[in-house]
């Protein structure tokens, strides 16, 4: 019997594209591998490669598409991201924030700069008291823009395979039975009941356990991480799933 790799590697490379775009979860991160190894291919098709996904979406299909060309590529990705533009996705902010770095960090795998944009920007969203203390009291998540947050988890969600993400955090404590006390090691945040020393000890990679990022290292406390998982806007993405999987693959 043929592996999906295989068989992948037989087939044209617009099949192979309508394949990872429009197939299960389950078959999409079969083709993984494929969609790395024909990026050449890919790059060559230009904003056709994108054409079945939307930049309002979080699709992560197209999200990986983008890293593949951006790691394989580079050249190529000026054709698919306009340099003025904000990142293949679009962003809202109802703060006035620019996620254009947040998006290029997400893009380049640079996962440990992406982290440290998001707690400056859940600081920034919580207000000037907690930019001036550093850290967010779990009283403040509920003034949070839920544009702002969504914005934050789609981009997480986009361009990690579907794996990091406000939402995945949620939707894997929800499995643990709401255990806190099981979901810190569940996301590699804790080890044998010893903290995982930030920032070192925690995995900046596509490869690290699923809802390990983000990090937001002061969310260990568990009042302002339920708070921030139970923000209104974030329940309301949770429960329409997203376009790219949905939330209890």
């Amino acid at each position: 019997m043929l592996s999906e790799n295989s068989h992948s590697s037989d087939i044209s490379i617009e099949e192979l594209l309508e394949q990872f775009s429009n197939g299960s979860s389950r078959k999409r991160r079969g083709l993984i591998k494929s969609i790395e190894a024909r990026a050449k291919e890919i790059a060559l098709l230009g904003p056709d490669a994108l054409a079945p996904f939307s930049p309002q979406g979080d699709d992560w299909a197209a999200g990986w598409i983008l890293q593949v060309i951006h790691r394989n590529q580079p050249d190529a990705i000026s054709k698919l991201i306009s340099p003025d533009s904000t990142g293949w996705f679009h962003t809202e902010s109802l703060e006035g924030i620019d996620y254009a770095s947040f998006q290029s960090s997400l893009l380049s795998e640079n996962f440990e700069d992406a982290d440290r944009f998001t707690s400056a920007i859940l600081r920034q969203l919580a207000g000037p008291e907690a930019e001036e203390r550093g850290y967010v009291y779990f009283s403040e998540v509920g003034t949070m823009s839920g544009v702002d947050l969504v914005t934050l988890d789609r981009l997480w969600f986009a361009y990690s395979q579907g794996r990091f993400g406000f939402s995945i955090q949620a939707r894997l404590l929800n499995s643990l039975g709401g255990r806190y006390d099981r979901l810190w090691p569940r996301i590699g945040w804790k080890e044998n009941g010893v903290w995982t020393r930030y920032p070192h000890a925690f995995s900046w990679s596509i490869t690290a356990p699923e809802g390990h990022m983000p990090l937001v290292n002061q969310l260990r406390g568990v009042r302002l991480m339920d708070a921030l998982l139970n923000h209104p806007a974030l329940l309301v993405r949770r429960e329409e799933g997203t376009s790219g999987s949905t939330f209890s693959n």
